[in-house]
């Protein structure tokens, strides 16, 4: 049966409402996506990995030349490290999003990536060692281990290496990967600034478009654009130099004709083809008659070693534009003769080429001054990039902690969030309940104490498992200075818990014990006996479930530029949004609730803990500036029900307050008495039509202790998001 290609039509509830919030994110990869299984832990079946008699596999596979694709320079090493790079380099430093760590690039989006054409075929080309050690080896941790293994077969010496990366089974739908209605267009800029929270130029690219910006090759315009998206992803201007002339030391690129001979993406390649894309429909369309990029090129003259000769030649000559088989502009060395070896036969050479890209490295003053000294200093340079590849391969995998195998380097970096050894007792029971009545009696309000533990524990994000309560980095600079964490009334709630931390610690030491409590805890704990309270206050006792054992980070563990980028603009579950003004209620992702899903996306909850948690911390008076919008209760502070209550109370009409619509006013049908004020974020759970589900469940008369235990359990779960390298018992 021959496949046919059907005209657009609204099949799905998103065709037919494209500007309905889609909830859909927070459903992705449950566990019954996992073939196999609920009971399934990768963490502790890649212990039983034999990883040194997978490196000789992959040693063995990258001098295996396969007819069906066959490999440049009779090496798959270029190949492996081209796939390694591109699922760890769509990470982006705002949310956290891409990176290698779930094997998401093996779906679409990415997978069908123009920049990603040919690495379906890496993909395939592992299958084979995939295959051999099945339930024991991800995908993610193969990938990223194939290029490092490559790297060190063409002599790189690599800082080291971590198992520990869980696959998914499905795609990753995470939001804005890129709001184009095509690929390569450069839609991403307001004059020169790059709209977050992207880290690549145009839709379909992990960083810059080779050619130059718009495709026009200008090194310097190319150099501006490289700076700017090398930093989205957390590098400096030395790591990117070290990557471009580290990375481009090997292989080549492929543009053997125009991309009209190109198939379609793997995602809409025929049945037949059997998931494999961009079929090349020109002569042989493998080896020399390959297409990945549009450009024709090798840069170095010993693609399957490292070395400086990349370098060398970058500098060695003058260059000039010319254009490739398939159309694209590219450069070629002046007067240069012809001594790159070819990718298939041995007795042809090319003269030098390089990308408007490579050559943004020479004529930027900057960028300039490093590879002047990385060519003059061949070990410098080979250090160098080792380490920025370490961190490229391993930054989304959060604290050392979370790093697993024989391979894992001792050096601890600062962009692990590292945090000083616990070199004391922990705190029991009894001091637990202690330490909550003093907190209780420190004059800080219920709202002071939840705000204040939510805001440092859901700084955390699962992207790439950084922030949380861990380290109270929320005391730190330049957290302490984010507008959402109410600087100076957060300056005060510090200060309560620096004294009852210095309190209790030097009565443990003048009893002679080693117990200590951290600030990091107290914040966490505070929170905790706030509920506690504002739930028996509604005469309901409950204990919220406390893990002691965080530690408090220094002020030098901080990676101050990282966290100075991501500050939020916006956060639902506190009713802050910055600039009401830039809502446009056509475009989905400029909404505040969106946001909120996006959120709770980063914090791993579910949808109906995302309600229970945003109706518990308006209750609770948990909102920025400690303002009434969205506090539909008339005993703030006390948990209850009532925001589910009164949000979907028929007696009262809801009407837009301000020209933004961000802010409504809530009036009473019959009396016309204003009763309440809220934003968008706190209407959406009556308005949508899921949300309202779960709303109308908590609102119920029957309700109130399963909201309470709802609530503190979703509480719990985000409080305890970034424990994982706590080895202790939580307090019953």
């Amino acid at each position: 049966m021959k496949d046919e290609k059907f005209k657009p039509r609204k099949r799905w509830i998103t065709d037919w409402w494209p500007n309905r919030l889609n909830l859909k994110i927070l459903r992705q990869n449950c566990p019954n996506s996992n073939p196999y299984g609920t009971d399934y832990d990768y963490l502790e079946e890649v212990q039983k990995l034999d990883v040194d008699a997978v490196i000789n596999d992959l040693k063995e596979l990258m001098r295996s030349s396969q007819d069906w694709w066959p490999a440049d320079f009779g090496h798959y090493g270029p190949l492996f490290i081209r796939l390694a790079w591109h699922s760890a380099g769509s990470y982006r430093i705002y949310d956290g999003r891409g990176g290698a760590r779930d094997g998401s690039i093996r779906f679409p989006p990415r997978i069908n990536w123009p920049d990603n054409i040919g690495l379906d075929k890496a993909i395939r080309l592992l299958w084979h060692v995939k295959k051999k050690y099945g339930r024991n080896l991800s995908w993610a941790d193969l990938m990223i281990l194939a290029g490092t293994v490559a790297l060190e077969e063409m002599g790189v010496r690599i800082p080291g290496f971590s198992l520990g990366r869980e696959d998914i089974y499905e795609p990753d739908e995470s939001p804005d990967w890129g709001r184009e209605e095509e690929m390569l267009t450069a839609k991403r800029f307001e004059g020169k600034k790059l709209r977050e929270p992207y880290s690549a130029t145009e839709m379909g690219l992990i960083y810059v478009n080779p050619a130059g910006p718009g495709g026009v090759p200008d090194p310097r315009l190319s150099a501006e654009e490289i700076r700017l998206v090398f930093a989205r992803m957390g590098m400096d201007d030395e790591d990117t130099v070290a990557l471009i002339a580290g990375g481009h030391a090997f292989g080549k690129c492929h543009g053997a004709a125009p991309d009209e001979f190109l198939g379609d993406d793997p995602s809409s390649s025929p049945i037949e083809q059997q998931g494999l894309g961009w079929k090349f429909n020109y002569k042989t369309g493998k080896g020399p008659d390959s297409f990945t990029s549009g450009f024709e090129l090798t840069w170095s003259t010993t693609p399957t070693k490292f070395g400086n000769h990349y370098l060398k030649l970058l500098f060695e000559y003058e260059w000039e534009v010319e254009t490739s088989p398939a159309g694209k502009p590219q450069w070629v060395a002046k007067d240069a003769p012809e001594i790159i070896p070819d990718a298939h036969n041995p007795d042809k050479k090319h003269r030098p080429r390089m990308l408007t890209a490579d050559l943004a490295l020479r004529y930027d003053e900057k960028y300039a001054r490093i590879a002047r000294r990385f060519l003059e200093n061949p070990e410098e340079f080979e250090k160098a990039f080792a380490r920025a590849w370490f961190k490229l391969t391993h930054r989304d995998m959060g604290p050392k902690t979370c790093y697993m195998g024989k391979y894992v380097p001792e050096e601890e970096f600062i962009w692990q969030d590292p945090l000083p050894e616990r070199d004391y007792d922990l705190i029991d029971g009894n001091d637990v309940e202690e330490l909550k009545k003093r907190i209780l009696a420190s004059g800080l309000s219920i709202s002071q104490m939840v705000y204040t533990a939510w805001a440092s524990a859901s700084s955390y994000r699962d992207s790439d498992r950084r922030g949380g309560a861990n380290g109270a980095r929320i005391r730190l600079y330049p957290v302490n200075r984010w507008e959402v964490n109410h600087p100076e009334d957060l300056k005060r709630a510090i200060e309560v818990y620096d004294k009852i931390q210095k309190e209790f610690n030097e009565e443990q030491k003048k009893k002679g014990n080693n117990k200590r409590v951290s600030v990091a805890d107290l914040i966490v704990l505070g929170g905790c006996a706030a509920i506690e309270k504002a739930a028996s206050d509604a005469g309901i006792n409950v204990k919220v479930p406390f893990i002691p054992g965080r530690v408090d980070a220094a002020q030098d563990q901080m990676e101050v530029e990282f966290y100075k980028a991501i500050e939020p603009f916006a956060d639902g579950f506190r009713n802050y949004f910055r600039d009401p003004a830039t809502i446009d209620e056509e475009d989905i992702y400029t909404t505040p609730e969106y946001f909120l899903v996006d959120k709770a996306h980063l914090l791993k909850l579910t949808v109906p803990e995302m309600v229970v948690l945003v109706g518990g911390l308006r209750v609770l008076g948990a909102v920025y500036n400690y303002e009434k919008h969205g506090v539909l209760t008339e005993t703030p502070e006390v948990l209850t029900n009532d925001f589910f209550v009164n949000l979907l109370d028929m007696s009262v009409e809801w009407r837009q307050a301000d020209e933004h619509r961000y802010v409504f006013e809530g009036y009473d049908r019959k009396t016309g008495e204003l009763k309440w004020k809220a934003t968008r974020v706190d209407l959406i759970s009556g308005h949508h039509d899921e949300l309202r589900a779960v709303a109308e469940v908590y609102a119920c008369d029957d309700a109130k202790e399963m909201f309470i235990r709802d609530f503190v359990a979703a509480w719990e779960k985000v409080m305890n998001l970034d424990t994982f390298g706590l080895r202790i018992t939580s307090q019953s």
